[in-house]
């Protein structure tokens, strides 16, 4: 299963959580310009955090972690704070079990969903290793972050990254957002932070790379992903040939079984 993209420069997000200040300006530039129905901002007695998780009517969520302080070094209580969206990624398991062709690859790179051609029938919600896509109880379609399909085709920045005040957000090609991406890493750990690391950047990870990756401070799963992420359809083609040759020999020894009860 190889992804390959060709034409103009794959487009994508580099999110440095490092600078992110949780004002939800990419959560409202996000709703308010791609006609994002309001989904009740209730309280969730998280902290902070009144969108929960990414859905159908919340294509961006800006997370806030609440971490403990250590007492060795006299660190008090600290925050981590992030804006996540869907990965976009290189190996997208959305599309390979999408039966309609709902899911679809743009020119961009990036994984979109029409949603004229949506059928409702929900095969890429649990696809999703990152638990993006989610279904509104409407009509049963699902709906996601299309990174903005509409402004960037017309050379525009994506709604969220536009709003970003402090750049945490950073849209371009993706290749030179992950030499950037690099870069900052390197210097944050020159000043002193150690624990900075990148999520999403490599393609050799279990989905091939994402189109939206990450700069974080702390483990993948204190902000609540995989450490490990794998394309959920990786083991499908085993599957069928396993399936067709169970069946080949269901169908030699049917087939054993009827000539051999002829007179």
């Amino acid at each position: 299963m190889v992804a390959q993209f060709v034409g103009m420069p794959r487009k994508g997000f580099f999110t440095d959580t490092s600078v992110c200040i949780g004002c939800k300006a990419c959560e409202v530039a996000c709703k308010e310009w791609n006609a994002v129905p309001e989904d009740g901002l209730r309280l969730t007695g998280m902290s902070f955090d009144n969108t929960g998780k990414l859905n159908a009517d919340s294509w961006r969520h800006v997370a806030f972690v609440e971490r403990p302080g250590d007492q060795e070094t006299g660190e008090g209580l600290r925050w981590l704070m992030a804006s996540d969206v869907c990965k976009h990624c290189t190996h997208a398991a959305c599309l390979d079990v999408c039966p309609t062709g709902a899911l679809v690859r743009t020119e961009f790179g990036t994984v979109v969903v029409q949603e004229d051609v949506c059928n409702g029938c929900g095969y890429c919600v649990p696809a999703c290793p990152f638990g993006v896509i989610a279904q509104r109880e409407e009509d049963g379609r699902v709906w996601k972050c299309t990174l903005c399909y509409d402004r960037i085709g017309d050379g525009q920045t994506p709604a969220c990254a536009k709003a970003c005040p402090t750049e945490s957000i950073q849209f371009g090609d993706l290749d030179e957002l992950r030499e950037r991406a690099a870069h900052r890493v390197a210097r944050l750990q020159a000043d002193g932070v150690p624990q900075a690391r990148l999520y999403g950047e490599d393609p050799a990870d279990g989905v091939g790379g994402t189109g939206a990756f990450f700069l974080l401070l702390d483990e993948p799963e204190a902000y609540g992903f995989p450490p490990d992420p794998v394309v959920t359809t990786r083991d499908l083609p085993s599957m069928w040939r396993h399936a067709a040759v169970a069946a080949a020999a269901l169908v030699a020894g049917v087939a054993a079984a009827f000539v051999g009860r002829r007179p």
